[in-house]
């Protein structure tokens, strides 16, 4: 039962801190944008982070049993994964113009 419990708790902080963060933060009027590319990228990140610190901190020493904790690394890893891809895609680093060229390619070929 604390399994599923970690899973869904983890399953609902990754749906809010990638969708629900942006949703929220992203304010339209008709085509123009009202909100801050910056705003999101930050509250995103602290997110991840804090997901990951809380699952590190579960599995150091909140988790008792071996099932749980290897758990919590699992979903500490995860989040952790995510921020470096997140933070390479907000600095620059990764760039998916390339996706884009390819689909373009194939929307006209087919």
């Amino acid at each position: 039962m604390r399994r599923l419990l970690i899973q869904c708790l983890n399953g609902l902080l990754l749906v809010i801190i990638l969708i629900g963060v942006p949703a929220i933060t992203s304010a339209r009027f008709g085509s123009l944008q009202l909100s801050s590319a910056p705003k999101v990228q930050l509250l995103t990140l602290w997110g991840l982070g804090l997901a990951a610190a809380c699952n590190l901190i579960a599995a150091l020493w909140l988790m008792k049993d071996r099932r749980d904790r290897t758990l919590c690394w699992k979903w500490t890893f995860v989040f952790v994964a995510l921020l470096a891809i997140e933070y390479a895609y907000f600095s620059g680093w990764l760039n998916f113009d390339w996706l884009k060229k390819t689909l373009q390619w194939a929307q006209n070929r087919f």
